[in-house]
């Protein structure tokens, strides 16, 4: 199968091994990847800070790209959302209504690649240790994937995985909500990195590197050595 790669920006300046990651793993499972360079932003910043016009100029190029694309897999839950859910949003009733479409009818978040469209849950990885796992909103809320990651991570060789009572607790990030509301976004990441503290984890596993940023972030302040990594960074280890 051939995957044409979609890299998000946060993966692309700040956590490349992430996408490294991805590559590794969708080539040992046999299949082409592919990496377009014309690629860019989404456009979510834009659009949700309701900025559509603009965001509609970003995501035209990005359908563009992508045009001829059989497969299009993306490194995160909330750029997928923005592809697969609120493009076609931003396009009711525009000329590029129907490119958005069919942009979202063939693009899928990492973990929902794996598990539903390849039918793969184990990848031979294997991590020793014991991690928990934070669902990202837009992964979670929009996307509806809470059990593909679990099934990914319970196959992982020497990972005990746990459960966080905060799992499903926005970490306060948000993109541009933590730009705005500083003081509350803190207040949200310190209620959840004290349910990733109260499990005892090694690790702090994600399928957003934004969401990591923050977790990441609240842990260093607070002097904890839970580590912080994304699905695709486990699964490459063997």
């Amino acid at each position: 199968m051939k995957i044409s790669l979609f890299i998000p920006c946060f993966v692309d300046q700040l956590f490349p091994q992430t996408g490294m990651s991805i590559v590794k793993i969708l080539e040992r499972l046999g299949h082409t990847v592919d990496y377009p360079e014309a690629q860019t932003c989404c456009g979510q910043p834009a659009f949700n800070s309701g900025y559509w016009d603009e965001a509609r100029v970003v995501a035209e190029r990005q359908m563009a790209v992508f045009r001829d694309a059989e497969n299009v897999v993306i490194a995160s839950g909330s750029c997928g959302a923005m592809v697969k859910v609120f493009y076609p949003e931003l396009f009711h009733n525009h000329p590029g209504e129907k490119e958005a479409k069919a942009l979202a009818a063939k693009t899928f978040e990492f973990s929902d690649f794996l598990v539903n469209k390849l039918k793969v849950v184990d990848v031979g990885a294997r991590l020793k240790g014991r991690a928990t796992f934070h669902d990202g909103c837009h992964g979670l809320r929009e996307l509806g994937l809470k059990k593909p990651p679990r099934q990914l991570l319970e196959h992982v060789q020497g990972l005990e995985l746990v459960e966080m009572k905060e799992a499903e607790t926005c970490c306060g990030f948000g993109g541009t909500f933590a730009v705005k509301f500083p003081m509350i976004s803190t207040a949200m990441g310190e209620v959840k990195c004290a349910s990733v503290t109260e499990t005892g984890a090694d690790f702090v596993i994600s399928n957003d590197s934004s969401c990591l940023m923050q977790i990441r972030g609240i842990l260093d302040k607070q002097g904890k050595a839970v580590k912080t990594m994304h699905l695709a960074e486990v699964l490459a280890q063997t």
